[in-house]
């Protein structure tokens, strides 16, 4: 397993239509480690789904790859940015000029981008 590129997943589900799950599978697929976190319970992959609300200690986070909307994320910022990350994606329906803002200011890289693309082509 890779761990250098370790991915917590905000916004994880186990309805296997939405694009947080397709996103644990494609990770899981390239071998990359990754923390579901997210506001229901359940299983992704065989890793429970963190809940969010307990702002869960992770370590040694690689990527944060976000799957809430702009106007969900305000409350989440000081928690996502205490997991310092190395860059924090925000994928489709979720960017967020203040808060890629103020990530920057914290020396954190911010993508624009789908992390299922990047995946595919090889950009993760």
């Amino acid at each position: 397993m890779n761990d250098s590129k370790k991915t917590v997943i905000i916004g994880a589900t186990t309805n296997e239509t939405r694009y947080a799950f397709m996103a644990a599978d494609r990770l899981q697929g390239a071998g990359i480690e990754f923390v579901p976190v997210g506001i229901k319970k359940g299983t992704v992959f065989g890793k429970d789904i963190l809940p969010l609300s307990e702002k869960p200690v992770i370590e040694k986070v690689h990527t944060v790859t976000l799957y809430i909307g702009p106007q969900n994320q305000p409350e989440w910022y000081d928690y996502i940015l205490s997991l310092q990350p190395e860059r924090i994606v925000f994928n489709p329906g979720t960017e967020n000029r203040e808060f890629e803002e103020l990530a920057n200011k914290k020396g954190i890289e911010t993508v624009e981008g789908c992390t299922l693309v990047m995946l595919g082509v090889g950009t993760y």
